[in-house]
């Protein structure tokens, strides 16, 4: 196809004919599916997995929302898809960069389309067999250089990204980079107040510094109520770095103009009424054929307890480092534990399949939930159930409840069901399923589904036991999870049938509390 020259001034810029391709590569022993020139293809949404309660929902071009729990607790904002395709400027990650060559200062922006045709560049996209893991990177040929960033995610830490920068050149290359991660979310800002009032959030903002170890605090002033009472705000977001030699910081993105015009940029300690950020700028020497990485760690839901303890691990950056790199591994170790037990590894000689296998179970023990020791029912949660959906039941079989210790068989849940007369607690005993690991089938492409994921106790990390559906949706996974668990089937049919209605109408939601029926707008 013929183009006519485009000019930006005086400068011809060129436009290559570029084809996305996909294949298996290794990086750091671990298999990722690469799309290479992946900026030639349509922007695609996908879901960044954990094994804890992160959630992560992120677009081909690196605009993203990701957060804990549900979507009142966001790192990021939580937009339907098309508004955070459309804010991958302005959300999430942003690198800017300044190459100092032959006494002249150039300018590299990765990933934006700002600059588009200026530089010969590459873009390509990779994501980890096991789904908990998506690398971006950017090459420019022109510059001979690669930035390339990382999202992962931690249990203990929150959302870990990982930057690096690597000189493909036989010459040494200096530069000043900025790098960070941008409108960060303020603690207490539910979804629908930042959807509709976001500019009133704004002002209640405050971005702070603690100067010392580099740790970025995100608050309200106040949690934002419409009522003639005080209401403090006493949790935080925060965000931290650890790998750059005395770097500057900002936690806002008032002085990213600044810097792309060469100017310099100060330390920001206190800014009020601005959308949060957290970046960092240093000078960098990169040696031919060598890699400079740096890491950025965000996390929600933070009092002050814990941003006390983390500001003293800043002090021992090396021992926090190992911390973090150990608790994604167990992570990614956890998740595959998950996916193990309902049958989501396979070995063949198509990595495609086995992939996609995995994929597939991993998303149906998303919706559905995993049994969480096989047959075993932990008596609390089993007593706890019962007191919750029956009190009189609860109250009748005190007795009986008060003899169940640590965990028992379902073989032993049955032979107890047998024995009692109440037919309550019969049907009770069967519908009780041990699932972990579910949530409502909810996303920025379906913002109508409402989910949480509750899988810990924040209080003391214990385990929690929970699943929510809609109706549909939850037996479909149900009925895959049964090949994996047919003893439990009996269980799933009677959570079926004794939710529906005697003339054949069945509830909007289910879950390990009951059912919700839908109401009519």
């Amino acid at each position: 196809m013929n183009h006519k020259p485009i000019y930006i001034g005086k400068s011809k810029v060129h436009f290559e004919n570029k084809e996305a391709k996909g294949a298996f590569v290794n990086i750091d022993k671990e298999l990722y599916y690469k799309i290479e020139d992946s900026d030639t293809l349509r922007p695609f949404f996908m879901s960044i997995v954990s094994d804890s309660n992160h959630w992560l929902f992120i677009s081909s071009n690196g605009g993203l929302s990701a957060g804990r729990k549900n979507s009142d607790s966001a790192l990021f904002p939580y937009y339907t898809d098309d508004k955070i395709m459309e804010s991958a400027e302005i959300t999430g990650s942003k690198a800017i960069l300044q190459i100092h060559r032959n006494n002249k200062t150039f300018l590299w922006e990765p990933f934006s389309n700002k600059y588009e045709g200026v530089y010969s560049i590459h873009r390509n996209l990779y994501k980890n067999s096991f789904g908990n893991s998506v690398i971006f990177e950017e090459t420019n040929v022109d510059l001979g250089l690669t930035f390339r960033y990382q999202w992962n995610s931690s249990h203990r830490f929150g959302f870990v990204r990982k930057a690096a920068l690597i000189n493909n050149s036989k010459k040494r290359i200096s530069l000043t980079v900025l790098d960070g991660i941008q409108n960060i979310l303020p603690n207490g800002l539910g979804a629908d107040l930042q959807n509709t009032r976001s500019n009133l959030a704004d002002a209640y903002k405050k971005n702070e510094l603690a100067a010392l170890v580099g740790l970025g605090i995100y608050s309200l002033s106040a949690i934002i109520v419409d009522k003639a009472e005080p209401s403090e705000a006493l949790k935080a977001t925060i965000a931290w770095s650890i790998g750059l030699e005395n770097p500057n910081h900002l936690i806002s993105s008032l002085q990213l103009n600044n810097f792309r015009k060469g100017q310099a940029i100060s330390l920001e300690t206190a800014v009020r009424a601005e959308k949060g950020a957290y970046f960092v700028s240093a000078q960098i020497d990169l040696k031919a054929d060598s890699e400079k990485t740096w890491l950025i760690v965000a996390d929600v839901d933070q009092g002050p307890a814990d941003v006390v303890e983390i500001a003293e691990k800043l002090k021992s950056p090396k021992i926090l480092l190992q911390e973090v790199i150990d608790d994604i591994e167990l992570g990614t170790q956890n998740l595959i534990r998950l996916v193990a037990a309902a049958d989501g590894l396979q070995l063949t000689n198509n990595p495609l399949q086995d992939t996609r296998h995995f994929s597939n179970v991993l998303f149906n023990i998303m919706r559905g939930g995993i049994f969480d020791d096989n047959y075993q029912i932990p008596a609390a949660d089993f007593v706890h159930y019962i007191q919750n959906a029956n009190k009189r039941v609860y109250q009748q079989n005190q007795n009986l409840l008060a003899l169940l210790v640590g965990s028992f068989s379902l073989q032993e849940l049955r032979k107890i069901t047998a024995q009692s007369t109440d037919s309550d607690f019969k049907r009770l005993c069967f519908e009780y399923l041990p699932l972990k690991f579910s949530r409502r089938h909810g996303d920025p492409s379906r913002p109508w589904n409402k989910f949480s994921i509750n899988v810990s106790n924040k209080l003391d990390s214990s385990r929690v036991l929970n699943y929510e559906g809609n109706w549909r949706d939850i037996f479909q996974n149900w009925e895959a999870l049964a090949l994996s668990y047919p003893e439990f089937i009996d269980s799933m049919i009677h959570k079926f049938l004794n939710a529906s209605t005697f003339d054949g109408y069945n509830p909007y939601r289910v879950t390990k509390d009951g059912f919700d029926w839908e109401v009519i707008d």
